[in-house]
C-alpha cells in the first residue's frame, strides 16, 4: 500500500495553517476539475487533492495521519495512529512489512487511516487480516468499535419517506411508483461548493424514482425497505430506502385489515328497505338495504375487501342518510303528514 503524503499533494508545508491548505485546496481544484479537465490523469489528480484536503482540513483526521508520519513503513521506529495503541505489532525478519487493505472509493491508504479496513470483521479475522502483524491484543474491542462506527455510517445513508396509498393500488397489487429528491453532498467537490455540479451549494439535489410492490396484508404504519435505493457515499457505499405506509382514500375508510364505505339513502328508503348497486374493487353488486335501518349503521359484505393471507377481508357498508335538495312542495306536505302521525 503506498503512502501519500498529502501535504506534498496539495503543495503545502506540514505547517501550514488551515487558511494555507484551504486555498491551496481550490487552486488544485480547479485546475484539475472534470469539468475542466478532461484528461485521465486529471480525474486521478482530482481524487488525490479531495482527498488530501477531507484529511488535513479535518483536525482530527489530521493529528492522526501526522501521527504516522513518512516513515509509516519504518518497522521497529512505527508509532501507531490514535485507536491502534493496544495491538501487538510483531515485525517479521527481513525488513518493512507491508499492509494487505483491499480498500475501496478513496485511496487503499486513506481507508486504512480512518477505520474502514475492518469494517464487519470479527476480532479473530483482523488479527489475521494484516501481512506479519499479530493483533492478538484488544482486538475484539477494536472490532466492536469498527463494527458500530460502519453502522452508525450504514444508518446516515438510509432514506425515510412517506407514502400515501389507496385501497386500489393495495387491490391490485402492481408496483407503485414512487418519486422524490435525493438530497446528499456534492461528490465532486466533496461538499466545499467549489464546482458547476453544485452550484455552489455543496449539496445535489436530485429527483429519484423508484417502483415498490407492496407486501399482502400491508397496514397503517408498516415500513416497506428497498435495498440499495438510498444515499451512496463516497466509497460506492449504498444506504436503502424505507416507505412509510399511509393509507388515504377519498372513496374508502380503512378499519384495520376491513374496509368501510358509505351508502347514501334517502329517508323513505330507510324506512322501507331498498336494493342499492353499489361499486367495490371487486366490481358492481347489489345489497339488500332491510327497512328501518339508521344512519351509521353497518351492513357487513364478507370477503369484499383488500387481499389478505387465506382470501379478502371485509368491507362494511356504513349507511348514510341524506335528505335530497330541491324537494317539490307536495313532497314536503308528505313529511308534514307523516310528521304529524308520528
Amino acid at each position: 500500500m503506498k503512502y501519500k503524503d498529502y501535504y506534498e499533494i496539495l503543495g503545502v508545508s506540514r505547517d501550514a495553517d488551515t487558511a494555507a491548505i484551504k486555498s491551496a485546496y481550490r487552486k488544485l481544484a480547479r485546475k484539475y476539475h472534470p469539468d475542466v479537465n478532461k484528461t485521465k490523469e486529471a480525474e486521478e489528480k482530482f481524487k488525490d487533492i479531495n482527498e488530501a484536503y477531507e484529511v488535513l482540513s479535518d483536525k482530527a483526521k489530521r493529528q492522526r495521519y501526522d501521527s504516522l508520519g513518512s516513515n509509516w513503513q519504518g518497522g521497529a521506529d512505527y508509532t501507531p495512529p490514535p485507536g491502534f495503541e493496544n495491538f501487538s505489532f510483531n515485525f517479521n525478519q527481513g525488513g518493512a512489512q507491508s499492509f494487505d487493505f483491499g480498500g475501496s472509493g478513496f485511496s487503499d491508504f486513506f481507508s486504512s487511516l480512518f477505520g474502514d479496513m475492518m469494517g464487519g470483521m470479527s476480532g479473530a479475522q483482523a488479527g489475521q487480516s494484516f501481512n506479519g502483524f499479530d493483533f492478538s491484543q484488544g482486538a475484539g474491542r477494536s472490532s466492536a468499535r469498527q463494527k458500530r462506527t460502519a453502522q452508525n455510517k450504514a444508518e446516515d445513508l438510509d432514506i425515510t419517506k412517506n407514502l400515501n396509498v389507496t385501497a386500489k393500488e393495495i387491490f391490485d397489487g402492481k408496483p407503485i411508483s414512487v418519486t422524490f429528491t435525493d438530497i446528499e453532498k456534492c461528490g465532486y467537490c466533496n461538499g466545499n461548493g467549489y464546482c458547476t455540479h453544485c452550484g455552489g451549494t455543496g449539496i445535489l439535489s436530485t429527483p429519484k424514482t423508484v417502483k415498490v410492490k407492496l407486501p399482502k396484508g400491508v397496514t397503517e404504519g408498516k415500513k416497506v425497505r428497498l435495498k440499495g435505493e438510498g444515499k451512496t457515499d463516497e466509497y460506492g457505499r449504498k444506504g436503502d430506502l424505507y416507505l412509510v405506509i399511509h393509507f388515504k382514500d377519498s372513496e374508502y375508510e380503512f378499519d384495520g385489515d376491513n374496509l368501510i364505505k358509505e351508502v347514501e339513502i334517502t329517508p323513505p328508503e330507510a324506512v322501507l328497505g331498498c336494493n342499492k348497486e353499489i361499486n367495490t374493487l371487486h366490481g358492481k353488486i347489489n345489497i339488500k338495504i332491510p327497512a328501518g335501518v339508521s344512519s351509521g349503521q353497518s351492513l357487513r359484505l364478507k370477503q369484499m375487501g383488500l387481499p389478505k393471507a387465506g382470501g379478502y377481508s371485509d368491507l362494511n357498508a356504513k349507511i348514510k342518510i341524506i335528505v335530497p335538495k330541491n324537494m317539490s312542495n307536495e313532497v314536503i306536505d308528505l313529511y308534514k303528514k307523516i310528521q304529524k302521525l308520528t
